[in-house]
């Protein structure tokens, strides 16, 4: 087995057709499909499923591509560092959908500067944060634990040689817009919150409750909306009066100052931390963007 063939067949998965990667490739289509049997008499498994409409990868051979990614990925972080001379060092952090945690990025690569490196700021999915970093592909993933997830992530942290690290703990807040009905509360029980729609981030094939990234994930909301970015959430905040529940660590910087956090009276203590590779040091830069974040463990309400 070898890096090009490894790179050849994620091409194939990419592509969804022999004949297309091998134009991709500039190589035969029979040598392709000689690669692919190599592999697969070598690995014991069927990788790719053969019909009149191109192919489709077996259960197996999703797994097999997975690893390969990880492989050929860890190997162009390699050549980027240690081989490649001329190029520009990369730092990359994922996160679930926090603003505090964009504005510290947007601090240290100030700090920085750009002419050495070359950013990557991956703001998505639970599952893809822990994903990340387990392929390598960002050094930190930014979320938090609770009571409720804390069993379930730890033992997927575990499976997947990552550790988390906390940066600080913060109660639980209602984020709404500075207009909404019950803004001019000092507090609000989620009695009073069952008329507006709560707004939460989707999670994809792994909405598990266990990967909301909202406190109080098992409630039985009346009503209850789902999006994929945070500028749609805040747009139906506005125009639904809608809300989250969050950390309470705003930032008025990049969002403005139409929005709000006040105190959730049933709240849940949040722990918010960082992700890394179990047995790897972190970077210089690395520890600098941990720096910013931890700043705003003293900026809560």
């Amino acid at each position: 087995m070898t890096l090009q063939q490894l790179q050849q067949v994620i091409t194939i998965a990419d592509c969804g057709s022999m004949n297309e990667a091998a134009k991709k490739l500039f190589v035969s289509q029979p040598n392709l499909s000689s690669v692919v049997k190599d592999l697969e008499e070598e690995t014991g498994i069927t990788i790719f499923l053969r019909s009149n409409r191109g192919i489709v990868m077996t259960p197996e051979g999703e797994e097999f591509i997975g690893y390969a990614r990880q492989v050929t990925e860890q190997y162009q972080l390699l050549e980027s560092r240690y081989i490649a001379k001329n190029a520009k060092k990369k730092f990359s952090v994922s996160m679930q959908h926090y603003t505090f945690a964009v504005k510290a990025f947007v601090e240290m690569v100030k700090q920085v500067g750009m002419d050495e490196y070359e950013f990557a700021v991956h703001e998505t999915k639970t599952h893809e944060v822990i994903d990340n970093v387990r392929n390598m592909k960002s050094e930190i993933g930014v979320l938090y634990l609770n009571d409720f997830n804390q069993q379930v992530m730890e033992k997927i942290f575990k499976e997947n040689s990552l550790v988390f690290e906390e940066l600080f703990t913060c109660d639980t807040f209602v984020y709404i817009w500075r207009n909404h009905p019950l803004a001019d509360k000092k507090m609000i029980s989620m009695k009073e919150l069952e008329d507006y729609p709560c707004l939460a981030f989707e999670q994809g094939k792994n909405n598990s409750f266990y990967f909301a990234e909202e406190m109080k994930s098992t409630y039985e909301y009346k009503k209850i909306i789902k999006a994929d970015d945070r500028a749609t959430l805040l747009n139906l905040m506005v125009g639904l009066n809608g809300y989250t529940l969050c950390s309470g660590i705003i930032n008025e910087e990049l969002n403005g100052d139409d929005y709000i956090a006040i105190p959730l009276k049933e709240t849940e203590k949040m722990r918010i931390g960082f992700i890394r590779h179990k047995g790897t040091k972190i970077s210089p830069i690395g520890e600098l963007y941990i720096s910013e974040l931890k700043k705003y463990g003293a900026h809560q309400y």
